[in-house]
C-alpha cells in the first residue's frame, strides 16, 4: 500500500474492521429515513379540511423499486456478520452466551427506552386534551410502525450465539431448513387460514387484529434467523470467494425466485407488503443483497479509505439507532409546525412537493443530530459486569419482556395502553439484565 493511501486513513479506524459495512449500515439508514418522508404526505383538501397520505405508495414505479429499495434484509445481514465478530471477540475474553445477549439487549433497549417514554407522555396528552382519535391513530400508527425492527433484531441477534453452532456444524442444511420453515409459515397463512378458513384481517386502531397476518408472526424467527444466518457466510467469505459472474448469477436467480414466489398467490407485489409479518420473499432478498453488497466491495472499500467518507460514517454511525428511532417523530413535529404557519403547503404528489423532499430531509436529519447530542448517551452500552440476576432465564425473560410489547404495537397499532407498557417491560429487562459494576 502506498504512503499516501496510508495518509488518507483517519487513526480511529479500527484495525482489520471492514468499514464497508459500517458504510451500509448508515446507507439502510438514512434511505429509511428518507423513504418515509416520501410515505408522509400532508397538505389540505380544498375545502380545507387535513390530507394525509402515504404519497410515493401510490407511484407507478413503486412496486418496482421496492424490490430494490427495501433494504430492511440488509440490516439482518449486516448484523449476522457483525455478531459473528462480536462473538469471536467475547470468547476470546471468555464471555458466555448469556453475557453476549445482556450487552445486544441493552443496545437496543437504552436507546428505545427515552422514544418509548416519549410516545407514552404524547398520546396520554392527546387524551387528556380531547384530539381526534382518529387523527392520533393515524399518526401514532405511523410513528410506530419502524418499532418492528426492535423486537426481529433483539430476537435474531438472542439466537446468534446458538445459530453460529448450528452454521459452523451444518452449514447451509441450516439455511435451507430456515427457508423451508419460512415457506410452510407462508402456506399455512395465505392457503389454509387466507383460502380454507377465510379469515380476513380485523383493524384495531389502524394495526391489525386477530386475522391471517397474526398467523405470520413466526416468520419474525425464521425468515431474520435466514437473513442473519447469509451474515455469517458473508463473514466466512463465502461471498467473497465467488466470482462476478457467479454473484450476479445468484442476484438474478433471487430475482427469478422472488417473481415465481409473487406469482403463487398471497404475496404482495411490492416488497413493503411483504416486510410485516415477514415473508419468504425478505430471505430471498437477504441474499440478493448480500450479493450486491459483495459486487460493490472493491469501490465501497475505495470510497471508505477517504477521511470524509470516514468521518461522515463514524459521525452518523455513532448515533444510528438515535437517528431510526426519532426521525418519525421529528418528521411529525415538523409537519405540525409547518400546518401552523401561515404559508401555503405544496400539495403532495406535486413538483414542488418532490423537489423540496431532500430539503426536508436535511431538516430532519439536523434537528435529530441536535437531540442526539442528548440522547447518543443512551446508545453507549455500559459494559458488562456482575450480572444483577445471574440466570439464564432472567435473560430469557428480559429479552421476552422487551420484544413481546413491541410485537404487539406493531400487530395492533401503537396507542397509550401498549406504549406505557412497553416502557414498564423495556424497564424492566433492563433492571434485569443490568450489572452490578461496570
Amino acid at each position: 500500500m502506498s504512503s499516501a493511501a496510508i495518509d488518507t486513513t483517519p487513526r480511529t479506524a479500527p484495525a482489520g474492521r471492514d468499514l464497508t459495512l459500517d458504510l451500509a449500515r448508515v446507507v439502510c439508514v438514512l434511505l429509511v429515513v428518507f423513504v418515509h418522508i416520501l410515505f408522509t404526505g400532508v397538505g389540505r383538501n380544498p375545502d380545507g379540511s387535513l390530507l394525509i397520505e402515504k404519497t410515493v405508495e401510490a407511484q407507478s414505479w413503486f412496486t418496482a423499486a421496492s424490490w430494490i429499495a427495501n433494504i430492511m434484509p440488509l440490516f439482518f445481514v449486516v448484523g449476522g456478520y457483525a455478531a459473528r465478530a462480536g462473538w469471536r471477540s467475547a470468547l476470546a475474553r471468555g464471555d458466555t452466551a448469556d453475557t453476549f445477549v445482556r450487552v445486544r439487549l441493552a443496545r437496543l433497549a437504552r436507546p428505545a427506552l427515552p422514544l418509548l417514554l416519549f410516545l407514552t407522555i404524547a398520546l396520554g396528552a392527546t387524551r387528556m386534551l380531547g384530539v381526534d382519535r382518529a387523527l392520533v391513530d393515524t399518526v401514532a400508527i405511523g410513528v410506530g410502525s419502524p418499532l418492528w425492527f426492535l423486537a426481529a433484531y433483539m430476537i435474531a441477534q438472542a439466537f446468534a450465539p446458538w445459530m453460529m453452532r448450528l452454521h459452523e456444524r451444518h452449514g447451509a442444511w441450516v439455511l435451507l431448513v430456515l427457508f423451508a420453515a419460512a415457506l410452510a409459515v407462508d402456506a399455512l397463512r395465505f392457503l389454509f387460514f387466507g383460502g380454507v378458513l377465510g379469515i380476513e384481517p380485523v383493524r384495531q386502531g389502524g394495526g391489525y387484529g386477530l386475522g391471517q397476518e397474526l398467523f405470520g408472526i413466526p416468520n419474525i424467527v425464521f425468515v431474520w434467523l435466514f437473513a442473519q444466518q447469509v451474515g455469517f457466510f458473508l463473514y466466512d467469505g463465502w461471498f467473497a470467494r465467488r466470482s462476478w459472474w457467479q454473484l450476479v448469477l445468484l442476484m438474478a436467480g433471487g430475482y427469478a425466485l422472488l417473481g415465481g414466489l409473487v406469482s403463487l398467490g398471497g404475496y404482495t407485489q411490492s416488497m413493503l407488503g411483504n416486510q410485516w409479518p415477514p415473508t419468504a420473499t425478505m430471505a430471498v432478498l437477504a441474499v440478493i443483497q448480500a450479493a450486491a453488497l459483495t459486487l460493490l466491495h472493491v469501490p465501497l472499500t475505495a470510497l471508505m479509505r477517504t477521511r470524509a467518507a470516514q468521518g461522515v460514517v463514524f459521525l452518523i454511525g455513532s448515533r444510528l439507532m438515535t437517528i431510526y428511532l426519532w426521525h418519525l417523530p421529528v418528521i411529525m413535529v415538523l409537519i405540525g409546525i409547518e400546518l401552523l404557519l401561515p404559508v401555503p403547503l405544496p400539495a403532495p404528489g406535486s413538483p414542488v412537493w418532490w423537489w423540496t423532499r431532500p430539503v426536508f430531509l436535511v431538516v430532519v436529519l439536523a434537528v435529530v443530530w441536535l437531540l442526539s447530542l442528548w440522547l447518543i448517551r443512551f446508545e453507549k452500552a455500559p459494559a458488562p459486569g456482575i450480572p444483577r440476576v445471574p440466570s439464564r432465564a432472567a435473560t430469557v425473560g428480559a429479552v421476552s419482556l422487551f420484544v413481546v410489547p413491541v410485537i404487539a404495537i406493531t400487530a395492533y397499532g401503537l396507542d397509550f395502553p401498549l406504549a406505557a407498557a412497553a416502557v414498564v417491560s423495556a424497564a424492566a429487562a433492563l433492571w434485569l439484565t443490568r450489572s452490578t459494576r461496570g
